[in-house]
């Protein structure tokens, strides 16, 4: 389903309307234009399916197969679908190969790709794994998403240092001491 960008000029101008303000002042001429551009960037993610991301998937034998695969420090945004307002962070992602191994941006793409619709952080997080396990049919599949929430650092409580970390794990790295040792590889310590 295409963003109907229309709507959304004519519900933003309405929104500034409601706050008091004049739509046809100058600053503001262009605002419903804008926000409606900003939105089509911000849900394109609604347009695509995860796992076209992974169709590229390369078969292995087991002799090739490394034992874990992690990338660290993906950067996303997001808009919380509660306030609709952004949260950014970042995500680290790790999955254990069975037989399948895919191009490392493809992992980036599935997270920008599932970031790009009104969200929950654990939903996203959840979201992943499982598209990286139907994807890929690993042995196991650990997500790590640390953001912060324009909805608490903006609004409300205003914890402008706070971020929010969820964790979504799947097969062997469901396993605690698994998922131990992959988190303090994600933690740091390995970069040279």
């Amino acid at each position: 389903m295409a963003i109907d960008t229309r709507r959304i000029e004519a519900a933003v101008a309405e929104i500034l309307a409601a706050i008091g303000e004049d739509v046809t002042r100058p600053g503001l001429q262009a605002t419903p234009k804008r926000v409606a551009a900003a939105y089509a960037e911000f849900f394109s993610g609604l347009a695509v399916d995860p796992l076209d991301h992974l169709a590229e998937a390369v078969d292995l034998e087991a002799g090739q197969l490394g034992e874990v695969v992690i990338v660290r420090d993906i950067r996303f945004r997001s808009i919380c679908e509660h306030h609709l307002l952004p949260f950014i962070g970042t995500a680290h992602v790790a999955y254990v190969p069975d037989r399948k191994v895919v191009g490392l941006g493809s992992l980036a793409h599935v997270v920008e790709t599932l970031a790009d619709r009104p969200q929950l952080q654990e939903r996203l997080g959840e979201e992943i794994a499982d598209a990286i396990d139907t994807g890929l049919d690993p042995l196991g599949v650990l997500v790590v998403l640390d953001a912060a929430h324009q909805c608490v650092t903006t609004r409300g409580p205003r914890q402008s240092t706070s971020s929010t970390v969820t964790l979504a794990s799947r097969g062997t790295l469901s396993e605690t001491s698994s998922r131990a040792e992959i988190i303090s590889l994600i933690g740091g310590g390995i970069r040279e």
